[in-house]
C-alpha cells in the first residue's frame, strides 16, 4: 500500500509521487520555538513537523485532538481527514478528496491549500532574531505595544515595547482584503497600507456574529490618505464567526482578520489610542541600532522645530511647515492665527516633548508620523500632538499638525 501526505510543499507536483506508508513525505519545517504563534495553529504546526519525522502514527493521534478541540478549524479537519485516508488508500494532495466530490469541493481546497501554504510560510521565513520592522524608528514608554501587519505572509506579529526596546512576543496568521492591499476606494475590497493607531475596542456584544469576539478599529483614513484623497472607513481588526477558526488569505472587504483566540489574546494586550499598526505588503526588519540611525537626520529636523518653537519667533517657526499644510480643515494661513497665539502663551520658553514617538513610512514619499506631549517650562501638562511630516527634496516639513 503506498500513501502521500503533502502537507508542506509550494506546489502540488511533489504530491503526485507515491512513496510507502511508513515513509509519508512533508516538506520540512525547522524545528524552532515559534514566538507564542496562535496555540492550535502552534499545534497544527507540530503535526506537519511529525509528518516530516515519518511519524504519521503521532501526527494522527494529536490532529484527532485537534480538531476535537477545535471542530470550526476546517484546515485541521482537512488535515486530519488525510490522515485518515492514509491509513487505506493513497492520497496525492492536501485534501485529497474522492473525483466524485472534486467538483463542488475545489473553491474550498483552494482556498485552504492557500492557508495552509501561508502558514508555513510565515513560520519557515521568521523575522531575523531581535529585529524590528524599520517603521517603527522610535516608541515612547506610552506605546506599550505595536503591532505590524505583513499581507505577503498573512502574519501580524504583536511587539512589546519593554526598557531594552521592542520585542517580539507573538505573531498570527491573519486574512486581509479579496482584492489584496494597498486599499483607495470605498468598497474595492482592498486593505489599507500605511500607520495607523487603535481607535477603540468595541464591546463584542453590540457586534453581529459575523465580526466574531470583537473589534479594533483603526483611523483609516488617516492625513495621508485624506491627502491623497482614499476613500472607505470601518476598517478593523476583528474575529471569525462561530462557526469559522479562520478565513482564506484573502479574504475580507478590508479588515484584517483573526481566529477569535488570537484576536482575544490581542484584544487583552493592546491599549487603545497608543497602539500603533503598520501595515505593508512587505515588512522590512532591521535591528534597533539601524531604525535609531536611520531616524538620526529626522530628530534632528523635529529638534530644530523644538527650538524655534521656544524661541517664540513666529517666521522661523513657519519655516518648518509645508504650502500645503493642513489642520484640521484650516490652512496654513488660516492656521496661524492659532500658532501666534500659542507663543504668545509660550512667552518664549523652552518647549519640551514628552513621550515622543515617530514612526516612518515609505513608498512614493517618505512620510513621518510623530506624536509627542508638548509641555513649556514651568508649566505641568500640556497638549498632547500629532504630526505629519514628509520629506521634501532634502528638508523634512510639516503637512499636519493636530490636538489628539
Amino acid at each position: 500500500m503506498t500513501a502521500v501526505v503533502c502537507l508542506a510543499t509550494t506546489g502540488h507536483a511533489a504530491a503526485r509521487k507515491k512513496v510507502p506508508a511508513k515513509a509519508v513525505r512533508v516538506a520540512p519545517v525547522k524545528p524552532q520555538k515559534v514566538v507564542e504563534a496562535g496555540l492550535a495553529e502552534a499545534r497544527l504546526i507540530e503535526i506537519y513537523q511529525l509528518l516530516a519525522k515519518t511519524q504519521s502514527r503521532e501526527a494522527l493521534a494529536k490532529a484527532e485532538r485537534l480538531v476535537q478541540d477545535y471542530p470550526n478549524f476546517q484546515l485541521a479537519q482537512l488535515v486530519y481527514g488525510d490522515l485518515l485516508a492514509a491509513r487505506t488508500r493513497p492520497v496525492q494532495a492536501l485534501g485529497d478528496v474522492p473525483p466524485s466530490m472534486l467538483k463542488t469541493a475545489a473553491p474550498a481546497l483552494i482556498e485552504l491549500r492557500d492557508e495552509s501554504q501561508m502558514r508555513l510560510k510565515a513560520l519557515r521565513e521568521r523575522p531575523p532574531a531581535g529585529a524590528i520592522p524599520s517603521q517603527f524608528l522610535a516608541l515612547s514608554i506610552r506605546n506599550k505595544h505595536a503591532i505590524a501587519v505583513d499581507a505577503s505572509r498573512s502574519r501580524l506579529y504583536l511587539f512589546e515595547n519593554r526598557p531594552t526596546g521592542l520585542v517580539l512576543v507573538a505573531d498570527y496568521y491573519i486574512s486581509v482584503g479579496k482584492s489584496g492591499v494597498e486599499k483607495q476606494v470605498e468598497g474595492d475590497l482592498r486593505t489599507p497600507m500605511g500607520v495607523y493607531f487603535i481607535t477603540s475596542n468595541l464591546d463584542p456584544k453590540s457586534l453581529k456574529d459575523f465580526y466574531g469576539s470583537g473589534a479594533l478599529p483603526i483611523n483609516y483614513p488617516n492625513v495621508l490618505d485624506s491627502k491623497r484623497g482614499k476613500t472607505g472607513r470601518g476598517i478593523w481588526l476583528h474575529g471569525t464567526p462561530p462557526g469559522q477558526f479562520s478565513r482564506p488569505p484573502l479574504a475580507t472587504d478590508g479588515c484584517v482578520v483573526l481566529a477569535n483566540p488570537d484576536l482575544d489574546q490581542v484584544i487583552r494586550t493592546v491599549e487603545v489610542r497608543t497602539t500603533p499598526v503598520v501595515i505593508a505588503q512587505h515588512l522590512n526588519w532591521v535591528t534597533s541600532n539601524n531604525a535609531r540611525s536611520a531616524g538620526k537626520p529626522f530628530e534632528d529636523a523635529l529638534t530644530a522645530w523644538q527650538s524655534a518653537k521656544s524661541s517664540g519667533n513666529v517666521d522661523r517657526v513657519l519655516s518648518f511647515y509645508s504650502t500645503d499644510f493642513n489642520s484640521n480643515g484650516k490652512t496654513l494661513a488660516e492656521w496661524t492665527p492659532s500658532l501666534r497665539s500659542e507663543l504668545d502663551k509660550v512667552r518664549g520658553r523652552t518647549i519640551q516633548l514628552k513621550d515622543l514617538s515617530f514612526l516612518r513610512w515609505t513608498d512614493a514619499a517618505d512620510t513621518m508620523v510623530v506624536t509627542f506631549g508638548e509641555v513649556a517650562d514651568g508649566i505641568r501638562t500640556g497638549p498632547t500632538k500629532r504630526q505629519y511630516w514628509s520629506r521634501q527634496g532634502s528638508q523634512w516639513k510639516i503637512f499636519f499638525e493636530g490636538v489628539i
